[in-house]
């Protein structure tokens, strides 16, 4: 049984995601991570072949390592928006992902392409969205716990950027699947999320397992 969520920059997929995954014991994978830590790497190594780089380092890693190292830097956001356009960059991370899903069968992903790329055929697909003055305002409170010197306006600015290089990007870009279930999180606190989330996910299991 395999779920998967996508959803732009700040909209709440990731704690929807976790808190799914959590709920029905599915292995969880953040895709947003794995192009923080390539981001990490090439600002990190500045390798004259990023490519080179990225499937070497993308062999062996430890996911459960990935959440001891500081990604979430504002470089490092920036960045991973100028590797996501680039396809070379994206096979290396969809090999991952794909191979992930194989290794586990019960499993959860979230990022942007999940649905329409990685996990097409997933059982249960969700797309998270709110608007960008509620997406900012979570960000903010988030980065203000690192950096307080953050100021909403740079927030808000940077999720607009973010959010634009995403849908328009060559190489798939943020989508909503067609059989996707839309969670709109502007209003939804996570306990009524988790809710309408479990709610449709009760609805699958049992259309699909009669249980």
């Amino acid at each position: 049984f395999q779920i998967s969520c996508d959803g732009g920059a700040a909209t709440g997929k990731s704690t929807g995601a976790k808190m799914i995954a959590k709920r029905y014991k599915l292995k969880f994978l953040s895709s947003g991570l794995l192009y923080r830590y390539a981001s990490y790497l090439i600002t990190k190594y500045n390798p004259k072949n990023e490519v080179t780089l990225l499937k070497r380092n993308f062999k062996n890693i430890n996911y459960e390592k990935l959440n001891k190292i500081n990604l979430h830097s504002q470089k490092i956001s920036e960045q991973s928006a100028i590797i996501a356009k680039k396809g070379a960059i994206r096979k290396i991370l969809k090999k991952y992902q794909v191979e992930f899903s194989k290794k586990y069968k019960k499993c959860c992903i979230e990022g942007r392409d999940i649905s329409t790329k990685i996990l097409p055929n997933s059982d249960v697909k969700f797309f998270f969205k709110c608007n960008l003055n509620t997406a900012a305002f979570r960000r903010y409170k988030e980065l203000k716990k690192r950096n307080n010197k953050i100021k909403i306006k740079e927030v808000k600015k940077a999720l607009r950027i973010r959010n634009n290089q995403d849908t328009k990007r060559r190489f798939s870009p943020l989508l909503k699947h067609r059989d996707a279930l839309s969670i709109d999180t502007n209003k939804l606190n996570k306990k009524a999320m988790l809710v309408k989330m479990s709610k449709y996910v009760d609805e699958k299991i049992k259309k699909k397992y009669g249980i």
